[in-house]
């Protein structure tokens, strides 16, 4: 399936608010509406904060203009930076996650007349840049969007290199106050659990994490937990390691040789789900019959496998497309407190989990 294809599965069903609606929430004229919103002088401030209070309420468009600074705006958008990091000693590869988050970032650039630039950024082993790409060395963007997680050190240096607005998506840097669109890693992890925990399972393993995880992959087995203690459920079968698809099938495997009790499996992302999947297999065992497998994000590939994988749907293109709209907002009201987005999560059922039938630990 082609990931404009894709994408557009993911659009979810949103009212469209038109500039009448916006007039009439703001209590003014159709002419007043659009002047403040497209940076008109004379327009009096208070009338352009209610009218651009009421456009962000209803999701109405906000086109990136400049605004006159009597009003105490701030910058034009007419290009904005993509940023993701990349380790310096590992080869670039398409990254099927984020690929369809930059669909989301370049369908909101279209809309908004707004051009894009795209970047990675070298960093060594302690994720210090070794590097900076032209487009914020040179200062070429009004905006930045970093894709990603990102450590402190990284984040404070490209706030001392580019004194633009700044988004975060799928990053943190609790130290800056900056806005971010983020996913619902905890709440997403416990309906996966919770859906092992409806069929039935009860030994629940986790493959996934390790101490020097992002604090995405830590609120994924914060969910895991708090999943199986709603329930009553203690015991925990946790198998550290990387999120690749062959670290998966590694760990698979020394999971299921010393705790052969375990019937399902959450993986927190899909990729190294799928090695999971393969090292069952390989082990011998049927999935979902001797062994259920719930994974996370679902990529193109979680449908393709056999068995399809069960899966948290991550709203991937829309996490692209709010980053947008607050970098927005945030070039037009960069007084604004720091603002979170959080996306919500949900669960898709194919046919890598069913209910347990026996515990292999009997065999």
């Amino acid at each position: 399936m082609k990931l404009d294809e894709r994408a557009e599965q993911e659009r979810e069903a949103m009212p469209t608010a038109t500039l009448r609606d916006v007039a009439k929430l703001a209590g003014v004229s159709l002419g007043t509406a659009s002047q403040a919103l497209n940076g008109r002088p004379h327009v009096l401030p208070e009338t352009r904060e209610r009218v651009l209070d009421a456009a962000a309420a209803l999701g109405y468009p906000i086109k990136a203009t400049k605004l006159d600074e009597a009003n105490g705006r701030s910058t034009e958008l007419s290009v904005i930076g993509m940023l993701t990091k990349h380790d310096f000693d590992l080869p670039v590869e398409p990254n099927v996650f984020f690929s369809h988050v930059q669909l989301g970032i370049e369908s909101e650039c279209r809309a908004h007349n707004i051009s894009l630039m795209y970047a990675n950024i070298e960093v060594d082993r302690s994720n210090h840049p070794l590097s900076w790409p032209r487009m914020v060395s040179d200062q070429h963007v009004d905006g930045l969007l970093l894709i990603g997680t990102y450590i402190e050190e990284l984040v404070g240096g490209l706030k001392r290199k580019l004194n633009k607005p700044i988004v975060l998506i799928d990053s943190c840097a609790p130290s800056f106050s900056f806005d971010s669109v983020l996913i619902d890693n905890i709440g997403g992890a416990m309906q996966a659990v919770t859906h092992l925990l409806d069929l039935g399972h009860r030994r629940i393993g986790l493959i996934g994490w390790n101490p020097a995880s992002p604090p995405d992959i830590f609120e994924r087995r914060e969910g895991y937990l708090r999943a199986l203690r709603a329930r009553g459920i203690g015991e925990t079968y946790i198998e550290e390691g990387p999120m690749h698809r062959n670290d998966g099938y590694l760990a698979a495997q020394r999971l299921l040789k010393r705790a052969p009790q375990v019937t399902a499996v959450f993986v927190t992302n899909d990729d190294t789900a799928i090695g999971v999947l393969h090292a069952a297999q390989d082990m011998g065992l049927r999935v979902p019959r001797d062994l259920s497998i719930v994974g996370f994000d679902d990529i193109d590939l979680a449908r393709e496998v056999n068995p399809p994988l069960t899966t948290i749907l991550v709203h991937k293109t829309w996490l692209g497309k709010f980053g947008v709209q607050r970098l927005i907002e945030r070039a037009h009201r960069p007084d604004q407190p720091q603002l979170t987005i959080t996306v919500a999560t949900q669960l898709i059922e194919r046919e890598s989990a069913a209910p347990p039938r026996v515990s292999r630990a009997a065999h």
